[in-house]
């Protein structure tokens, strides 16, 4: 009987990476891609899906269709969130959609609130309708913004009323609830 050579172990599976990535403004092209991913990923295991937001921003109604996806996806698979850079205006929210215990952030990102922006021109008819949209707009934000974190409608109101641009660092995002760990 011959000796058989050692053969080199094979080596251990490695985890597949599942990672989706937002790293320009909230358009429905982007929407659409982050859904279809999502919904790819949390079908084929319940293994947690990564998803990186560095953004300016954009479209709240793009915003709003991400944010209902995710809340749909953590349910079944952990979404682990990771804020990079820049998380602002319509992003933190997403950020802050993330599994609860799960949301990272870097130590050097920089998160920005404000109210809801608007615009359009015709008659006052039309105008008057478009500011009931913004409004509606603005309340189920402040509403998400709650329901993700720990600010309260008032501090929101108060912010949103002064009409600047608030900022905050990692360690603040982490204070409110927007992130639970500093990388």
């Amino acid at each position: 009987m011959t000796d058989q050579p050692d053969l080199p172990e094979e080596p251990a599976p490695q985890p597949e990476t599942r990672a989706i990535g937002l790293f320009q403004d909230i358009s429905e092209d982007k929407a659409e891609e982050l859904i279809y991913a999502m919904k790819i990923y949390g079908n084929e295991s319940a293994e947690p899906i990564d998803f990186y937001v560095s953004s300016l921003g954009g479209s709240a109604i793009d915003m709003f269709a991400i944010y209902d996806f995710m809340r749909e996806t953590r349910d079944k698979v952990p979404l682990v969130t990771f804020g990079l850079g820049k998380v602002m205006s319509a992003a933190v929210l997403l950020l802050a959609a993330g599994t609860k215990g799960r949301r990272k952030i870097g130590k050097h990102c920089r998160i920005m609130i404000h109210s809801v922006n608007g615009g359009s021109t015709g008659p006052l008819q039309d105008l008057k309708n478009e500011m009931k949209e913004i409004q509606y707009i603005q309340d189920a934000y402040i509403e998400a913004l709650c329901e993700e974190t720990l600010f309260t409608k008032k501090q929101l109101k108060t912010y949103f009323t002064k009409n600047v641009n608030v900022y905050l660092s990692a360690e603040e995002a982490v204070k409110y609830g927007i992130a639970d760990i500093i990388v």
